[in-house]
């Protein structure tokens, strides 16, 4: 019962994502190493890390029961989506939601 709920963000973060955490535990967690790695600074990664972390709570937040919210709230944190359209996206979505009910 726990792995079934736990896995179900290994299902929706994807290919790249996955890479990365792969990496990131085969070199032990090490920042520094996995920077290197990458053939990019520090901050690049622990950026890159800091994403992949909000993504997959946004996608383990059993609040969020909708999988269009999760899946616009996981764009939002990957950065793919601007602050202001994400607000606009998911205040329209939550109106017309509303609405239809």
């Amino acid at each position: 019962m726990f792995i079934e709920a736990s896995a179900q963000w290994v299902d929706s973060v994807g290919e790249e994502d996955l890479s990365f955490i792969k990496r990131f535990v085969l070199c032990s967690g090490s920042l520094k190493e996995l920077a290197e790695v990458y053939g990019v600074s520090y901050p690049t990664v622990r950026l890159r890390l800091d994403r992949v972390i909000q993504k997959i709570r946004i996608l383990e937040d059993m609040r969020v029961q909708d999988a269009y919210e999760r899946m616009l709230r996981a764009q939002y944190a990957d950065g793919k989506l601007e602050t202001e359209t994400f607000k606009r996206l998911l205040e329209a979505y939550q109106k017309q939601k509303k609405d239809s009910i």
